[in-house]
């Protein structure tokens, strides 16, 4: 066994691979996988029969997987990298995660995490993180219930020049034109796609609850249900979006969660919704008014410095435009969908917080991470909350939320979310991404040639 791993977890491991390989004989291969610092999955393929070894012993994968941009390019300031050697650390199976894919002929899945090579987490795993900030409010008897909503795209995948275009209809074949939001009749013309969809979430133990047709042609949403553990619901949705990806692409679609494929449509966003219970799985928003205001307070107070981490690349600051059903200010409201933190109409006992921030390109345990500390520090400091916001938000006077890259990195730079998520990862993350933005503003685009070329 490997050293420092105890003992009842990695019997308990073996004896879940065991049965697992039992059920399902003719595998040949197993994907395993973690999600990068973009959200991007890494990982190796390995023969179905090495998968017993590797439970006994863990698989190796360089620290510089965290380092890695947009285009897997190694970015050298993180530290990760030639200036500690490239060395590996050591990953383990997430047992919950191991399931066959349904895509793909004699094929399994599961998603590992990365630890130090004496078995402690290695900092800079994006879900090492949630572990370590969540394990920061359970010490306060405090459980997150959380939810998370993925907005996405379906495009043509003939499309030319990288162009987005919307898919024909796949009954009338007819080109989408139109935004037709909730529609039933959009959700029929691609039902097929839709029960693929659910089949391929039920083989795979993913809690897919609805699927709704969204504000622009071809945009849907898919919604993961509550879950009492924020580890397993992120597990779950960078699962989602991988099996959304594959079905798109086996009917002949593109499913993109890019923030802001169209110039006039709206854009992808990732909303999370959170409760809170205590031991015995009551909700304390429900009984405890002041506590859901330190909450409220305490992510309005962060909200500016975690736009970094729920914005993380150069398209996700196209999204944040007026009348876009995106936030440009940090306030919240009762039943108000204009607003950044949205308390949903229903039941007082499922009182509860959508944070409606995040664009659909986030990597969910980064997120997650950024939205409880910023509510384990409102609780911690008692912070006074503003005033709920009725209405039109954009006509509300709050604090405006950064809405370039490098304004949002250098708000996330030293602040306060930077320290309650760890001097480690935060500098490898900023690094990570001030890199990315380097190499972003370097670039000439096609529309500075075509206004400029010729005309200066």
């Amino acid at each position: 066994m490997l050293k420092h791993q105890p003992q009842e977890q990695a019997d308990s491991l073996l004896e879940q691979v065991h049965h697992f390989l039992a059920a399902h004989p003719h595998l040949e291969s197993i994907d395993l996988m973690l999600s990068d610092m973009n959200g991007v999955i890494r990982g190796k393929r390995i023969e179905a029969a090495s998968l017993e070894k590797i439970a006994k012993e863990g698989m190796c994968l360089p620290a510089s997987v965290f380092a890695l941009d947009i285009c897997g390019e190694t970015v050298e300031e993180t530290g990760l990298g030639f200036e500690q050697g490239d060395g590996d650390r050591i990953c383990h199976i997430l047992p919950h995660s191991l399931s066959v894919i349904p895509w793909k002929k004699n094929a399994a899945q599961a998603l590992v995490t990365m630890h130090e090579v004496d078995g402690q987490p290695f900092f800079a795993d994006p879900r090492q993180l949630l572990t370590k900030t969540l394990s920061r409010l359970q010490q306060r008897g405090m459980f997150p219930c959380v939810a998370i909503e993925w907005e996405f795209y379906l495009l043509d995948a003939r499309s030319e020049n990288r162009q987005p275009q919307a898919p024909l209809l796949p009954k009338s074949q007819q080109r989408m034109q139109q935004t037709q939001v909730y529609s039933l009749d959009e959700l029929d013309e691609f039902s097929e796609f839709i029960r693929d969809i659910q089949d391929y979430c039920h083989t795979q133990n993913i809690p897919s609850d609805n699927v709704i047709a969204e504000y622009a042609p071809g945009q849907f949403e898919v919604t993961l249900q509550h879950q009492e553990d924020p580890l397993l619901a992120c597990d779950q949705a960078i699962l989602l979006k991988r099996a959304i990806k594959a079905v798109a692409k086996q009917h002949g679609y593109l499913a993109t969660f890019m923030a802001k494929p169209y110039a006039e449509h709206s854009g992808n966003g990732c909303h999370v919704h959170i409760s809170m219970l205590d031991e015995l799985g009551n909700n304390r928003f429900a009984k405890d008014s002041a506590l859901l205001e330190y909450a409220l307070a305490g992510l309005l107070d962060t909200m500016p410095q975690a736009i970094a981490l729920l914005a993380p690349n150069a398209n996700s600051y196209r999204r944040f435009q007026p009348d876009m059903f995106v936030p440009l200010q940090a306030n919240w409201g009762w039943d108000n969908r204009t607003v950044a933190l949205r308390i949903p109409s229903g039941s007082k006992a499922n009182t509860r917080i959508e944070h409606r921030v995040a664009g659909a390109d986030c990597n969910p345990y980064i997120v997650m991470s950024a939205l409880l500390a910023g509510i384990d520090y409102g609780i911690d400091q008692q912070l006074d909350c503003a005033e709920a916001v009725s209405g039109d938000a954009s006509k509300a006077n709050a604090p405006a939320l950064p809405t370039y890259w490098q304004q949002a990195l250098k708000t996330f730079s030293h602040s306060t979310l930077w320290s309650l998520l760890g001097e480690d990862f935060s500098h490898v993350y900023h690094a990570n991404k001030l890199s990315e933005w380097h190499r972003f503003e370097a670039q000439v685009s096609p529309l500075e040639q075509q206004w400029y070329q010729q005309m200066v």
